[in-house]
């Protein structure tokens, strides 16, 4: 993982350190690097917000279907959050 600014890069996936420090919980850790690429690359709903990040949502067979939601920063590749988001519904 190499420094880059306030961003890291992880397996050449930009990332915030705040998406780094959330992925130390037990209930982010399990969130396969895959899964997220997965969502980024094929979303099935995207949400920009006013702040300019992006929400994307897609399922994950692998997690029972479970929706995961990648929020991205507003340059669109840097993951800034990732959780199952059991409210989510197209």
């Amino acid at each position: 993982m190499a420094l880059r600014g306030r961003f890291f890069m992880a397996d050449e996936m930009k990332c915030s350190q705040y998406f780094l420090s959330t992925r130390q919980r037990p209930d982010r850790a399990c969130i396969d690097i895959a899964w997220i690429e997965f969502v980024v690359q094929h979303p099935l709903k995207e949400f920009i917000q006013q702040d300019g990040r992006i929400r994307r949502w897609a399922s994950i067979p692998e997690a029972d279907g479970k929706y995961l939601r990648v929020v991205l920063l507003p340059d669109g590749e840097t993951i800034h959050n990732t959780f199952f988001d059991r409210g989510f519904s197209l």
